[in-house]
This record gives structure tokens, sequence and C-alpha cells, in this order.
């Protein structure tokens, strides 16, 4: 096997790995959210990404991107918790043409609920993904990306 065989492969590893422990957290986060809220791990997404704006809203495009969604599946899916009453969607006041979403306070009071259970579930599952040998390594590389300072 030659050199760009050899690197090849190991990015293809790379990703297998990266995908694994993807799925693996993807479905503990889901069951624990469906369970207790009823809420999705893409509703999730969505309500804390709009949680994180300033004026608590976003345009359809950018929550989109956030949610790794088409725009067809975001106009979906925020139709959804705009009809459970999680989200409103208003017209840009500068331009017409756009569309902007914002948590209601029934949506922020939920995130609110489910963040514990979220990151509960994120924890246990990062915790158990260690004992893992294939996936230690890149569980203690997301621990560098963004490490927690005694003084925060």
């Amino acid at each position: 096997m030659g050199i760009r065989d050899d690197a090849a492969e190991i990015r293809a590893r790379g990703w297998r790995t990266l995908a694994a422990l993807h799925g693996m957290i993807d479905t503990a986060l889901e069951k624990a959210l469906q369970a207790e809220f009823k809420l999705s791990v893409v509703e999730y997404t969505v309500l804390e990404a709009l949680s994180r704006q300033d004026g608590w809203h976003m345009r359809m495009q950018q929550l989109a991107r956030a949610a790794a969604l088409s725009s067809s599946a975001t106009t979906r899916l925020v139709s959804r918790l705009e009809d459970r009453g999680l989200l409103g969607r208003f017209l840009c006041a500068d331009d017409r043409r756009g569309i902007y979403t914002e948590l209601t306070p029934e949506g922020r009071d939920l995130l609110t609920a489910a963040r514990p259970v979220h990151d509960a579930a994120l924890e246990a599952t990062l915790a158990e993904a260690t004992e893992v040998p294939e996936l230690a390594p890149l569980v203690g590389s997301l621990a560098e990306l963004h490490p927690v300072h005694a003084n925060a």
C-alpha cells in the first residue's frame, strides 16, 4: 500500500470513529429528550441555537445551517415547533422577503427544562464512550477543544 492509500485509510478510519461516536451520542440524546419532553435532537438543536441569538431570533437560512438541515426540512421543522407554540415566525423589518424565527416563552421554558436532561445524557454517553478503546482518544480531544476553566 502506498503513502496515499495509507493516508486515505487513516482518514476513513477517523471518519468511521467520528460517525460511531456521533451515532452513540445522537441515540442517547434522542432517547432522553423524547422520553421526558417529546423533543427530538434536531428540535432541541433548533431551540438551543435560537436561545444563543441576540434578540432570540434567526433567519430561516441561518437556522437551517445551525441545524444542518435543508431549507425545506427546516421549514417543516419550524412549522411543527410553531404548531406546538415553541417558536414564532415574523417578517424582517429591513427585508420583507426575509423571515425570522424566534423562541416563544414556552420554547424558552421547554429548553430550560430540557437542557439538564440533554447535558446529563451527553455526559453519560461520553463517559461510556471513554470505555471503548477506539472512541476514547476522540472523546479526549473533545475536552481539549473547549476546556473547562476552574475560574470560569
